[in-house]
């Protein structure tokens, strides 16, 4: 069980660069004036995210043979609400994942419309999703 637990902790923390970093490059690529820099910033973007997809579904396969671990240990771990709370920002932050994907191919096809202000506040996501995910799951408030 202690492996599990570390490779679904290692594929988050992969998981996370990426999320934190995409909208970063995102903020660059809208600055970017010609055409060789877009040309770059859509290669960039389209390997991070790949490896942003490899992070995200890898920590979801080592959090879920996980949870499932638990289940079989303990039937009443899914009663528990700081859980169930986990779970949803865990759902956000695939939607958040997800977003991201649409916004590199808007990008890449010059259709992105939002300014970097709002670029800069959106990449704040998923560090208040971790924020409460780590609290939910270290102090377990209910």
């Amino acid at each position: 069980m202690a492996y599990i637990k570390a490779f679904h902790i290692i594929f988050v923390v992969a998981w996370f660069a990426g999320l934190f970093y995409l909208p970063r490059l995102f903020i660059y690529h809208q600055m970017a004036s010609s055409e060789a820099e877009h040309a770059r910033f859509v290669v960039m973007e389209r390997r991070l995210l790949g490896i942003t997809h490899i992070g995200g579904i890898l920590a979801l396969v080592f959090g879920l043979w996980s949870l499932f671990r638990w289940i079989q240990v303990s039937p009443d771990f899914m009663r528990q609400g700081w859980l169930h709370a986990k779970l949803t920002l865990v759902a956000l932050l695939i939607a958040y994942h997800g977003s991201l994907m649409v916004f590199a191919r808007q990008f890449a096809e010059r259709r992105f419309s939002r300014s970097g202000r709002w670029l800069r506040i959106y990449n704040e996501m998923p560090a208040l999703i971790l924020i409460g995910v780590v609290i939910l799951v270290v102090v377990r408030p209910f």
